[in-house]
């Protein structure tokens, strides 16, 4: 009976030690890191900035490179990892860590700002591959002056395509909890509107992948937050006419219900808002036909009318608003003196001619600007943040015009270094990222609120 009972216990420490040993090596194996390559680094051009050739070439992308590199352990301590695994019940996504405030100490949204959203990133937890945090590095259009300038894409998730790293890490835009962060720092800042960067179904950048999937999850997660959210139409492939009827048709029956889909009065008429970015990439005797009450594609008068919104870049673009249709426009860049659009000189300018023409002007400012992770060679057009000022004077300089309503350039277009999400410093490979610092990660989303409510006291919006 005793030799039973032992031969019994032996099996029992065997089969416990295998288990063991089993379940040390999985731990193992899913604590590795990758080694990522070093950067390359930017340098200064002083050449002028030619617009036009920069908007013909910035699609042109070279190819990713998508190749990881060898995994390395981070450590001999197993037993102190399954330890440390066992008190914490399972690992906490970095969306899950960032402390914000409760629903219920935030701002009233202010549904008279707008702000840019990009939901085209990914990584390989959610989307299987990094989609936009490993950008290509753009080419010069002048190809003497391509030679001097890095070449190939960021290999996430230490080196990523921004000159800032974002608290969250390289995540991916189809993570709710990221998204549910989200909007609780766009809530945070007394936001009351996401134009959310939307290409029709099946179609995207160059740089990622569909993400029309993903505005039903942004509508549910910005009514939790009393945000609301309109389509900021980039120029898809194709984009014309008889196309963008059929997408504003599509993006009204599919989501035009939704409580979060924005609508603001109009014409005396309650419609939803599109912006159309590059709207002047079609001539205005083809957006008369959509946007003119007599046009052979109307929308005017039928359940597709919407206010749209066009791009002003240059003058011309300004002049054609009205033989276009459009019902307002806006600017978008936040880099002052780079385009006429977005230089705050010419907004005085741009408000007399709105209210003369009855349009509605949506000036759009940033906190600053910088895209040489993307565009080496663009520095030129690069806007310092000084801790917060350029963002101040922009505030103030679109504020001066009287306008009702204000786009902010951006959430989280990382690739410009226009963002206000929270952002951490960061080093990696000898590359030592942008920050806010002396300032704490949500700076701007507390200048934003300080600024909107300064606005608001000062114009009754």
């Amino acid at each position: 009976m005793f030799l039973k009972f032992m031969f019994k216990y032996q099996r029992c420490v065997v089969l416990c030690l295998v288990a063991t040993f089993v379940f040390g090596f999985l731990v193992t194996f899913w604590t590795t890191y990758n080694k990522r390559q070093p950067h390359l680094d930017a340098i200064t051009v002083d050449e002028p900035f030619d617009f036009d050739k920069w908007r013909e070439q910035r699609q042109v992308v070279h190819e990713r490179m998508n190749n990881y590199m060898d995994q390395q352990s981070e450590g001999p301590n197993l037993l102190d990892k399954i330890k440390k695994i066992a008190r914490e019940g399972r690992k906490r996504t970095p969306a899950e860590e960032v402390s914000l405030p409760l629903t219920t100490d935030l701002p009233d949204p202010n549904y008279n700002v707008h702000v840019f959203y990009y939901g085209w990133y990914g990584n390989p937890d959610k989307n299987g591959k990094y989609y936009h945090w490993n950008h290509s590095y753009l080419s010069h259009w002048n190809a003497k002056e391509d030679k001097k300038w890095p070449k190939g894409s960021h290999l996430p998730p230490g080196d990523i395509g921004s000159n800032y790293y974002p608290e969250l890490g390289p995540y991916s835009s189809k993570d709710v909890k990221v998204i549910n962060n989200h909007m609780k720092q766009i809530r945070m800042a007394g936001i009351g509107v996401l134009a959310v960067s939307w290409y029709p179904p099946g179609d995207a950048d160059e740089q990622g992948e569909p993400s029309d999937n993903l505005v039903p999850v942004l509508l549910d997660e910005a009514e939790k937050y009393k945000l609301k959210v309109c389509l900021h139409v980039e120029p898809y492939k194709g984009r014309n006419i008889v196309n963008m009827r059929i997408n504003i048709k599509y993006a009204l029956e599919k989501y035009g219900n939704h409580p979060a889909f924005y609508k603001t009065i109009h014409r005396g008429k309650s419609l939803p808002m599109f912006y159309i970015y590059d709207s002047y990439n079609l001539p205005s005797k083809e957006w008369k036909e959509l946007l003119f009450d007599n046009g052979k594609s109307t929308i005017r008068g039928t359940p597709l009318d919407a206010m749209f919104i066009g791009l002003v870049v240059k003058k011309h673009d300004l002049d054609e608003m009205i033989p276009a249709g459009f019902d307002g426009f806006y600017t978008y860049f936040a880099t002052d003196g780079f385009t006429f659009g977005s230089s705050q000189k010419n907004w005085n300018y741009m408000a007399q001619q709105a209210k003369l023409k009855n349009l509605v002007f949506i000036p759009s400012i940033g906190p600053g600007y910088n895209d040489t992770r993307v565009r080496a060679w663009n520095d030129i057009n690069s806007r310092s943040r000084s801790n917060g000022n350029y963002y101040k004077t922009s505030f103030r300089e679109a504020a001066n015009i009287k306008p009702s309503i204000i786009s902010i350039t951006s959430f989280n277009e990382w690739h410009e270094g226009t963002q206000i999400e929270r952002a951490m410093p960061k080093e990696h490979a000898g590359y030592k990222y942008l920050s806010y610092h002396p300032n704490s990660p949500d700076y701007y989303l507390q200048l934003t609120q300080q600024l909107i409510k300064k606005w608001k006291s000062s114009s009754n919006h």
